[in-house]
């Protein structure tokens, strides 16, 4: 099957591979000059034959909205665009709706599988109508892990249910992210315990708390047992937050997946304003130590009135 593919990043690119090892003809076209095979939008277009199929891998947001926008002037009556970037179900709608104009069928398209897919294929999870679904599964079949389709793919609904699949699939990553996290730091901070990696390791196979993510964090160990080499900073994709909105949305509880987003928030302070407001506090109602700021800061440097 022939396909342009719009967007070589780390995940276009490993997915163009797969999918010409699985024997399709892919145009790639990207900003890089050194990773394209064409030069433009219109070149790709052009070396497509109708009904043209082109996959967007894109960042979300405005890259995504033009390119959609652009490929909207580009393609004729009866060509179809999948969306396959990590964007907002909302904003599918409405590039479904600018695509309709000129005649051209729209799929949003949930991916997951990171830098792995390449070997172990992708997640997805697609959003539109059965017909454009099914017109592309040759190229869903090549993308998707080996075995039952239903183990790697999903037709999730209509316009946008790909993306809303996606977004609560990442909340759920940060949540199980955070767990293993915590898991390892108490590990680390017990003194009984004298080998994390190899508890970690030892919990791949045959516990209930099994898992790729598992399988990773054993992996990150295995090169840096301590984790020395990494600052505790992180930073959150947008879906995460998306998943929360869409729980206070539908007054579904979502206590896990919300501390995992906060969690991240924290990373990213050096010294936490709030913390400071709650040592203040103590120490007002309740004469307890504090820490003081400055260049003698730190564990001696703590004071009771």
């Amino acid at each position: 099957m022939q396909l342009g593919l719009v967007g070589l990043g780390k995940m276009g690119f490993n997915m163009r591979e797969r999918l010409r090892r699985a024997g399709h003809d892919v145009v790639g076209y990207d900003r890089a000059a050194e990773v394209r095979d064409v030069a433009s939008l219109e070149e790709l277009v052009d070396q497509l034959e109708a009904p043209r199929l082109v996959w967007v891998m894109v960042p979300a947001g405005d890259p995504t909205r033009e390119t959609v926008e652009r490929l909207g002037e580009l393609l004729d009556e009866g060509d179809l665009v999948i969306e396959g970037g990590n964007s907002r179900f909302s904003d599918d709608q409405r590039n479904a709706e600018i695509l309709a104009e000129r005649g051209v069928r729209y799929v949003d398209c949930g991916v997951s599988g990171g830098v792995w897919g390449l070997e172990e294929g992708y997640g997805l999870m697609a959003g539109g109508a059965a017909e454009d679904v099914e017109r592309a599964m040759p190229v869903f079949d090549a993308l998707r892990p080996e075995g039952p389709r239903e183990e790697g793919f999903a037709h999730a609904g209509g316009v946008g249910a790909g993306h809303y699949a996606k977004m609560v699939h990442n909340g759920i990553e940060y949540g199980l992210m955070q767990a293993y996290a915590e898991g390892f730091e108490l590990l680390a901070a017990a003194p009984q315990v004298e080998n994390v990696p190899e508890v970690l390791r030892a919990w791949t196979r045959g516990t209930v708390v099994r898992s790729w993510l598992l399988d990773l964090m054993v992996q990150a160990l295995e090169r840096d047992p301590q984790l020395e080499n990494l600052r505790g900073y992180v930073e959150d994709s947008g879906e995460g937050r998306w998943t929360i909105e869409e729980a206070i949305n539908n007054s579904v509880p979502a206590p896990v997946m919300s501390a995992a987003l906060f969690a991240r928030f924290a990373s990213r302070q050096d010294d936490s304003p709030a913390m400071r407001a709650v040592a203040a506090l103590r120490q007002q109602f309740g004469g307890h130590a504090v820490h003081h700021a400055g260049p003698t800061s730190g564990a001696g440097d703590v004071h009771g009135h």
